[in-house]
């Protein structure tokens, strides 16, 4: 799908969708439970994957279809092994050249036969057994989730020894907290996470609180140009991407905080230094905001982006020339030469949501029309997002459904 953007300010209130990290772990824990309830989820690709994956799970199926959803596959693989299960996991897009090395150094480790070439199809044979898990904490987080959510069903306790300095920790704390919300508990250490057997997952109703990683876009926007108001947001949340606030503060953005409220409106932006290491979904909008301000921003601790629904600091990196801003490509990062101005133009949406959603945002303030392409990619997290664009005063008209 093309959709054309007709440069024009966002300005009003939206409200975000729920959050995907929390949906889709509580899922999963409501479905271990054997009850209870999951709500709001919204309509997303990944979030329908989901449904559909425990299902066929739990039906005893041998392939779990994973669409493209990176941390699905992550997450229930290690849950399908501690239930015994022998499947085979499939996915769409850019997932099956995904990275899945730890888990084919690990799970064989523990009692699990595994089949794979480096990414999907990935077959799993046996049960896993509880015991020492020692794994990285600086590649995916997704890993270490699903251990922690699978390590409780087994029939004796288990530890996790991270071998690296944890990165990304706030996805963990998201895992814990939910965990710890369907009765089942998991105790940091200096060394990684002791985790008791034969635990139980408990039904509950659990109610998933609006995305955060969402919030960045439209508080982009804000920075850029007027007032944008976001609704419904957890000021307390345990998501790591409520650190937009004090991004877009660097940027030189008025941000406001009340009564789960978000105003943000711009100032006069300058660039920033940013590590990217515990908000790596945040750098598309964030490289954004860096081309408005005038100025070299420099975004660095983002290696992992490398292997999500495309290369996305290749991905910013190509958009943000193909509308006039000077970009380096930095192994783990971005170094952005914003001069204020940012040109019309033609838009690779890279098949992946977050590069769609934040150059739209830059075409908005473009100085000229421009053209997103694979801009169906939303669907993946967040299908409504053009209307609430368009709700907000941008202007964005589907030119073509190839």
């Amino acid at each position: 799908m093309q959709v054309k953007i007709t440069p024009s300010p966002l300005a009003g209130t939206v409200q975000l969708p729920p959050s995907k990290s929390f949906a889709i772990r509580a899922l999963i824990c409501s479905a271990l439970s054997g009850g209870g309830s999951v709500a709001p989820l919204g309509t997303s690709a990944d979030i329908a994957a989901t449904v559909q994956a425990l299902a066929d799970l739990a039906a005893g199926r041998d392939e779990i279809f994973c669409n493209e959803s990176g941390s699905l596959v992550r997450f229930l693989i290690p849950v399908a092994a501690a239930l015994g299960k022998s499947v085979t996991f499939t996915g769409a897009g850019r997932l099956p050249r995904r990275p899945l090395d730890a888990f084919s150094t690990l799970l064989p480790q523990h009692g699990v036969q595994v089949q794979t070439e480096g990414g999907l199809p990935f077959s799993i044979t046996g049960k896993l057994r509880p015991g020492q898990y020692e794994i990285a904490g600086n590649v995916s987080s997704q890993y270490l989730t699903g251990l922690l959510l699978a390590l409780p069903l087994l029939d004796g306790d288990s530890a996790v020894l991270l071998t690296t300095e944890l990165e990304s920790k706030p996805y963990i704390d998201i895992t814990l907290q939910v965990m710890a919300a369907f009765g089942v508990q998991v105790r940091p250490t200096d060394f990684g996470y002791l985790v008791r057997g034969n635990q139980q997952y408990k039904p509950v109703d659990f109610t998933v609180e609006s995305d955060w990683s969402h919030a960045a876009f439209f508080m982009a926007a804000g920075t850029v140009g007027q007032e944008i108001e976001i609704a419904g947001l957890n000021p307390a949340s345990t998501q790591g991407d409520k650190a937009v606030c004090a991004m877009m503060e660097r940027f030189g953005a008025r941000v406001e905080v009340r009564d789960r409220v978000v105003r943000c409106c711009g100032g006069e932006l300058r660039p920033a230094e940013i590590d990217a290491r515990d908000i790596p979904d945040m750098v598309p909008a964030l490289a954004v905001t860096a081309a408005f301000a005038k100025g070299t921003t420099r975004i660095t601790g983002a290696g992992r982006l490398r292997f999500k629904e495309s290369d996305r600091l290749q991905s910013v990196a190509l958009n943000l020339r193909a509308m006039g801003v000077q970009v380096e490509e930095l192994p783990d990062g971005l170094v952005i030469h914003g001069t204020g101005v940012v040109q019309g133009g033609t838009v690779d949406g890279c098949n992946d949501h977050r590069i769609v959603m934040a150059f739209s945002v830059a075409a908005a303030y473009a100085a000229g029309d421009s053209v997103i392409e694979q801009a169906e990619s939303i669907n993946k997290t967040y299908p409504a997002f053009f209307e609430d664009f368009c709700a907000l005063g941008g202007k964005a008209d589907v030119i073509s459904n190839r």
